[in-house]
This record gives C-alpha cells, structure tokens and sequence, in this order.
C-alpha cells in the first residue's frame, strides 16, 4: 500500500511539473499542443527550398531574417497523408536541443489554434500500447472539457532528424552536407 502511494504522489508530481502553458494546434482531425517556451514564433506558410536527399519529412530550409531554419513537415514525420497549403497553414519556429546544442527549426502544421493554460491534474501519462509502439515523444495527454490534445515533447519529435546540419548556426553545419558527392 505504502508502494502504491508513493507511485501515485511521484505521478502527481510528474504531471505538475508538465502544467503551463501550451500552444495548441492541428494536424488533420487530431489536435496537438507544444510547451508554449519552445516556440520561438508563428509564421505564415512561405516557400521552403527544398534539399536533395534528404528523409521526406524534411521539407527543406526557409530563410528567415538571415537564419537559414530547417522546416519539418509534421504530417510526413508522424505518417499522415500530405495535405495541401491552405490559408491556415503555418510554420511554428520551435527551439528545439540535440546533442547538447539549441537552434531552431520549423513545423508545418495545418492550423494553429489557441494558447491554453493545462492545470497538472488535467495531465495524463501518454498510454502504454506495448514495447513494439513507441511513445516516448509524448509529454502528456492534455485533457480540456471532453476533449484530449496529445502534448508533444518537440525535442523527442524531432530527435534524431539530425536538423543540426541544416542549421546555419550549428557548428560543422557547412562540412555537414556535401553535395559535390
């Protein structure tokens, strides 16, 4: 019994630490939300020069104020049908961290929503579906009325996209992609 409580007080506190604030959007019928500090901002859909080679969800890189951003298309990396761009279709810059190094990088989604404030105790660990499906990803299940946002970890999203090389600001960006071979 003692066991249990103290499992029950540690996931009370695992979903404390994950209230706040979160900007919330949409992917087709699901809706999603990241931790409002990670986004850096919100732009409208601009044209996205494409790189060869790369995985499909890699949309390419924008040029934003000088910053060469890589952009993600969310829909491919989560396996969702392609979409087309319509007036509500944007790019969320988010502050993301792999190896040890922030940059920023860009997420296609289809419509941004809202700004919600998630109480912890309308927090839920994201369901177990086995070892074979992986969802560590998933910060949450953000519960608002009667309806569930899937809270993302933008970090664990984009892990290992290895987005560093895309990035003008990363270290070894320029010797990370050789087109010449």
């Amino acid at each position: 019994m003692a066991a249990t409580m103290v499992q029950n007080r540690r996931e009370q506190t695992a979903m404390l630490e994950k209230e706040g604030k979160y900007l919330t959007f949409a992917l087709a019928n699901e809706e999603y939300g990241l931790e409002i500090l990670k986004v850096r901002e919100i732009i409208g859909y601009i044209e996205v020069t494409a790189i060869p080679q790369t995985p499909s969800y890699i949309k390419g890189v924008i040029n934003l104020r000088g910053q060469v951003i890589p952009v993600i298309d969310l829909r491919s990396k989560f396996g969702m049908a392609t979409a087309e761009v319509t007036e509500q279709t944007c790019i969320i810059v988010v502050e993301i961290t792999q190896s040890g190094r922030k940059f920023d990088t860009g997420i296609v989604v289809d419509r941004v929503q809202e700004v919600l404030d998630i109480a912890g105790r309308d927090i839920e660990e994201a369901p177990q579906f086995g070892s074979s499906v992986k969802t560590d990803f998933i910060l949450g299940m953000g519960k608002i009325g009667d309806r569930v946002k899937i809270l993302l970890d933008i970090d664990k999203v984009l892990a290992g996209s290895d987005l560093g090389a895309f990035s003008g600001g990363v270290p070894g960006a320029s010797e990370a992609i050789d087109l010449k071979k």
